[in-house]
């Protein structure tokens, strides 16, 4: 007990002085958790431990109130209308990848057609905890891009469950067969639809209103931990990875009134145990094994991250722009957290030779550690190649900026907006989530940023707790009340007003604070009575 607890103590002093260092140089925080696996291994001699299955669990659920997180931002209604990102790109992008990879690594490599395939299949993912962090922390998962890349990634995690039926039925020597497989998955799947579905979300819904109306705010945080890793649990017992019973949980609860309320307070638990996912990363890599091989580590890991970006950039371009295809191409270049679980379940199924798991593990790893690096830069880099203005936000002008008005939202009666403000010379800044909208507020010389304003991050690095107004013209009833519940939540003392156009939007946002609610409908009647009443009489 004292050993585990030194443990402990020396993972959260290292990786906390490793990520100051790092946040200072703009390194992301992924490769000091990564670091401080391998710095815990190598100094306390741990290595018999780095194939320990309670280990591989704890560090599973980072990825597990990951996905929670996701599920929450992809409700059914959204889920369907992202079908094709989902369901077509995503199978096309892990079909194809797989088959190039097997045919290079069995064909080229003369890797035997087990092990190929096995490749394949992992090399087929991408690292949901690295890109969706990242889009997720820069807002970016609101852009067409991050809505491609986010589609293809719940694709890849929903793969992984036919994956691992196909490695134990390989495993099985064909105790078992396909059909027999395929029926018992098939009849799981639809118990535990049934189940989170039909009473899932009935105690869900339950379980969240009275641990919400009693105001103790322990009480809702056990509530959200009690679902997850129920959730999780059920999607075990059913044969499926506990990374999906979570991403169900969370898009039932997007489908209620506290998904905003949960989202926030079971982000840090996310950050702490994604965290110690990469520190179970770091505690795989054999620094010896990775010396004596880092040419073929290296050159594999070139090799696939340039291949990826061809397939899928060539898959996307079908449908997509050219600049939007890159975008997400690169982004997913990268090999994912569940090849690890699929070259454990293959070693140990003796599926997968020990000396091939070590190389493909490092690969993989050297692919996670490189990807923060780069991720945050494809936005510049592909707007140098393809000579388009890039729509980040620099926080360092808003520094001391004050009594500014923020208006959100740059469609039709944003522009309205923008104009009459325009007339009287008040300062503004214009913030969309929409890249097209945002292109052109800045043809049009405006000050415009992309971004999404129900964020607090956003929020702050605008300064909207110094600014005069916040004017919200968006059309959609769930962002609008997010963005208003945000920037009531940052500020008590901004003026917000907010255009309704029905009954139901007024309703919607009754419970709120607002400053003043604009409806469009009773404006454009006073306003045609006014008209009438300065007309002359014929």
């Amino acid at each position: 007990m004292d050993s585990a607890l030194l443990y402990i103590v020396m993972a959260l002093g290292v990786s906390t002085v490793l990520n100051l260092f790092l946040k200072r140089l703009g390194v992301s925080q992924i490769i000091g958790y990564i670091l401080t696996g391998t710095i815990i291994v190598y100094a306390f001699d741990l290595r018999d431990m780095t194939d320990s299955s309670m280990l591989e669990h704890i560090g599973e659920f980072g990825i597990v109130f990951l996905m929670f997180t996701i599920g929450l931002e992809i409700s059914l209604a959204k889920m369907n209308s992202m079908k094709t990102e989902i369901f077509f790109n995503g199978f096309m992008q892990v079909g194809f990848t797989a088959l190039v990879v097997y045919a290079i690594s069995h064909y080229i490599f003369d890797l035997e057609s087990i092990s190929a395939l096995i490749l394949s299949l992992a090399f087929a993912l991408s690292s949901t905890a690295v890109v969706l962090s990242y889009l997720k922390s820069s807002k970016e998962i609101y852009n067409p891009y991050g809505q491609r890349a986010t589609g293809i990634l719940i694709f890849q995690d929903i793969a992984v469950i036919p994956i691992l039926i196909l490695l134990g039925f390989l495993t099985s020597n064909g105790d078992s067969s396909v059909g027999m497989i395929l029926r018992d998955t098939f009849v799981s799947a639809v118990i535990i639809i049934l189940l989170m579905f039909v009473v899932g979300k009935r105690v869900m819904t339950w379980l969240l209103h009275f641990s919400a109306s009693s105001e103790v705010d322990e009480l809702f945080m056990a509530s959200v931990l009690f679902i997850v890793i129920s959730a999780s649990l059920l999607a075990s017992v059913m044969g499926f990875t506990y990374s999906l019973g979570a991403f169900v949980a969370g898009m039932i609860i997007a489908e209620t009134k506290y998904h905003h309320k949960v989202e926030s307070d079971i982000a840090p638990f996310k950050d702490i145990l994604l965290g110690t996912f990469f520190i179970v990363v770091g505690m795989k890599v054999d620094i010896l094994f990775l010396v004596n091989n880092i040419g073929a580590i290296v050159g594999i890991f070139v090799l696939v991250l340039i291949l990826k970006t061809i397939i899928i950039y060539l898959l996307l371009r079908i449908t997509s722009s050219h600049m939007l295809s890159l975008k997400t191409a690169l982004a997913l270049s990268q090999v994912g957290e569940f090849s690890f679980v699929i070259f454990a379940v293959a070693s140990m199924g003796g599926l997968l030779d020990k000396e091939l798991e070590s190389l493909f593990v490092l690969i993989v790893i050297l692919s996670m550690v490189v990807t923060p690096f780069f991720i945050s830069k494809i936005n510049k880099f592909v707007s140098r190649i393809t000579h388009h203005e890039y729509l980040g936000l620099d926080t360092s002008d808003f520094i001391s900026r004050k009594n500014h008005v923020i208006v959100c939202g740059y469609s039709i009666i944003g522009k309205f907006v923008a104009k009459n403000l325009d007339t009287i010379n008040a300062p503004y800044v214009i913030i969309d989530n929409s890249p097209k909208h945002v292109q052109e507020a800045l043809h049009e010389g405006k000050e415009a940023y992309l971004g999404d304003m129900s964020k607090l991050s956003l929020l702050e690095a605008i300064h909207a707790s110094a600014s005069a107004a916040v004017i919200v013209t968006l059309d959609n009833i769930d962002k609008k009340r997010a963005v208003c519940e945000a920037v009531l939540k940052h500020t008590k003392n901004v003026n917000l007003i907010v255009k309704v156009a029905t009954l139901e939007d007024k309703k919607n946002l009754e419970d709120l604070n607002i400053t003043s609610v604009v409806d469009t409908k009773v404006e454009i009647g006073r306003i045609l009575v006014e008209k009438m009443m300065t007309c002359k009489l014929k």
